[in-house]
């Protein structure tokens, strides 16, 4: 069974809902290599989630990294966050790693909280791997949590191991590969025991059972199994490798990272059946000596640094790199990770993961080259929605300056944060994930940058229009020391099409209003319609020049401008004029069983409902068209998690405007007015 170590870091990532336990696991297989003395208890002790913004929550709130060595191998392991808030940060990662483990929860109830991760894993093509963990807590046998479980994965699932069961409680496992059992020991090592008799025909079944699954995909097997041979143990271990490195299959092992059960065999199984790191640079089509490029953060007097996975050569302290956009830099210092604990090193090996100082031109999800020529990824990022937003300002009028410069920093270090102006409101809005990932955004300004923000909901973007048309003169008038200012028009306003904005058109006949004037009076006319009597912009109005005088001495392009800006102002009350909100259309992506409840939210909403239809390659999911106001979709996303346990999203984006009227209407127009 030999593991075929070539001498490169393998880097496994650690992913799965968030609650799972991914955190605790890091610390466990840290303490099981030898790298930590204890296990620290995450929220307070632990290498993981060591920010003050993840100890105050309880959880992952960003990628936390950390290599060991287990039994002369080296390893990188990547944990990401499950919480779906701050599941982004480990998107980027994810395709740069040989093996992911979904951490998985015992209670068969949870198990479609992963379809999400077993579904990126599956698009980028990496391997995989399942840890049942907290298996002393399981209420359900492993079968159920299989059973569960098997909906949400594309490959079949193949359990690697049995429980051994003492009254209810779980108190060690077979392996089905090695066909030997094994007892848990409290902070020790599992201890090998003869099989029981009572346990060897389930044992016997089981293991048939794996083999069946295995000889799916291979044809010599199948021939074996037909002719009641027994498989080498090497053959099988070489199925095990080769069907979860192609995607054919996903292994399942249990146990508990808190009790540290199980987490050795983890080890030694993923030291045995990890692909080595020319498996991930094949994916990416990555070719030479280069590192991608998954995280950025800026640490004090280190300056920017740069999460990346070398691959194809050796990377040296100082050494010259090339970024995808061409750009050259020097690495300005190397660091080995263990949570937020650095220490300098002098140059990374193939397949390890480390960070790289000062190199201002690399981006997550880009490549840092070693030999001068640029490359770029194979792969389709996937992008995270804007989900949730505030609107942001700096407290003290002087920070804007430093407020912009943090902001920027911080987006730059989290893929699913945006920083956006909107020009209609003219406020900074901050986008993200939900309202805890802004806030825990906002607690960083405070912490690291000392900057004090004001947040509050983002103004919507009303419009007015009218319901009838007039005809209105505007007459400006001024008699001042010399020359005056005189200019008079006659507007025929009359309401437009949806959607058509401004239409501007003049029947003027004998030169009453000379041509080179008319477009001041557009312009004027334009000015009135930037705040409506309802106090915000007007729109889908038809205006009409008929009539007007002039002074051959006192007329101007100003007193013009003038004459139909007041016009208009005149105009516009007598007008009925009516709000107009925008109407978003809206994609709902989420597990069937809840559409119905979906509905009912959305029509609580004054959503329409446009229709639903089964989410392409996602079993028992459901995608749902809605037209929904904007007004209505700020605060969508938590009440959506609500419905459908934290696995609810979307995309939106703008359709139309629609005429709002009632309650909602007044109330809108005296704030605007106040």
């Amino acid at each position: 069974m030999a593991h075929g170590h070539n001498g490169s870091v393998r880097a496994i990532a650690l992913v799965g809902a968030a609650g799972t336990g991914k955190t605790t696991l890091l610390e466990a297989m840290l303490f099981a290599s030898g790298t930590l003395p204890r296990q620290g208890e995450v929220g307070t002790t632990s290498v993981g989630d060591a920010s003050p913004e993840a100890r105050q929550r309880g959880q992952s709130v960003e990628l936390n990294v950390a290599g060991f060595t287990f039994m002369g191998d080296r390893y990188a392991l990547i944990d990401a966050p499950g919480s779906t808030e701050f599941s982004a940060a480990g998107d980027l990662a994810l395709p740069a790693v040989d093996l992911a483990v979904i951490v998985a929860d015992p209670q068969p109830g949870r198990a479609a909280l992963l379809a999400p991760v077993f579904k990126e894993l599956e698009r980028l093509g990496v391997p995989r791997a399942v840890f049942v963990n907290k298996i002393d807590q399981a209420r359900g046998t492993l079968d159920e949590v299989l059973a569960a479980l098997a909906p949400v994965s594309a490959a079949p699932l193949v359990a690697r191991q049995i429980p051994l069961v003492e009254g209810e409680h779980v108190t060690g496992f077979v392996d089905l590969a090695l066909e030997r059992a094994f007892v848990y020991r409290p902070g020790q090592p599992s201890e090998r025991i003869d099989l029981p008799a009572e346990i060897a025909s389930l044992e016997a079944q089981a293991r048939f059972h794996m083999l069946e699954q295995l000889a799916d995909y291979d044809d010599a097997l199948m021939e074996q199994l037909l002719s009641d041979l027994t498989p080498s143990q090497d053959e099988v271990f070489a199925d095990l490798m080769a069907e979860m490195n192609q995607g054919q299959i996903v292994p399942v092992f249990f146990g508990s990272a808190l009790n540290g059960w199980g987490v050795r065999r983890l080890l030694k199984a993923l030291r045995h059946e990890t692909p080595e790191v020319e498996r991930a640079a094949e994916r990416l089509g990555l070719t030479g000596p280069c590192a991608y490029a998954f995280k950025t953060s800026y640490a004090g007097q280190a300056g920017k640094l740069t999460y990346a996975r070398v691959m194809g050569g050796e990377l040296h302290d100082g050494e010259e790199l090339t970024a995808s956009d061409g750009q050259h830099g020097r690495a300005g210092g190397l660091l080995a990770l263990t949570g937020a604990a650095t220490k300098k090193i002098d140059r990374a090996a193939p397949g390890e993961v480390a960070a790289i100082a000062k190199i201002e031109a690399a981006h997550p999800g880009e490549v840092i080259s070693m030999d001068g020529k640029p490359r770029r990824p194979r792969l389709t990022r996937s992008q995270a929605p804007a989900l949730y937003a505030l609107s942001v300002a700096a407290k003290d009028r002087k920070d804007d300056v430093r407020l912009s410069s943090a902001l920027a920093r911080l987006a730059e270090e989290d893929p699913a944060l945006h920083v956006v102006l909107d020009p209609e409101t003219q406020e900074t809005l901050l986008t993200g994930q939900g309202e805890a990932h802004l806030q825990v955004t906002l607690e960083r300004l405070r912490r690291r940058f000392g900057l004090e923000v004001a947040q509050a909901r983002p103004k919507i973007s009303y419009r007015e229009s009218i319901r009838k048309g007039v005809t209105q003169r505007g007459r400006h008038k001024k008699q001042t020391g010399g020359h005056g200012q005189f200019g008079d028009v006659v507007l025929e306003i009359r309401p437009g099409p949806r959607g058509s904005g401004l239409t501007f058109s003049q029947r003027i006949t004998g030169g009453v209003v000379p041509r080179q004037w008319i477009p001041a009076v557009e312009q004027g006319v334009r000015d009135a319609l930037e705040r409506g009597p309802l106090g915000f912009p007007v729109t889908d109005v038809e205006v009409v020049l008929i009539d007007g005088s002039h002074h051959s001495v006192d007329s101007s392009e100003m007193a013009f401008r003038a004459a139909g800006r007041l016009a208009m102002s005149e105009a516009l009350p007598q007008c009925a004029p009516y709000l107009l909100e925008p109407v978003e259309k809206l994609l709902i992506h989420a597990p069937s069983a809840s559409t119905s409840k979906i509905t009912q939210a959305v029509s609580a909403r004054r959503g329409q409902i446009m229709g639903f239809q089964p989410r392409e390659g996602w079993a028992g999911w459901d995608e749902i068209e809605v037209g929904l106001p904007r007004s209505e979709r700020l605060d969508l996303i938590a009440e959506l998690r609500g419905l459908t346990q934290g696995l609810g999203t979307f995309t939106a984006q703008f359709d139309h405007m629609a005429e709002l009227t009632g309650r909602a209407a007044e109330e809108i127009a005296k704030r605007a007015a106040a």
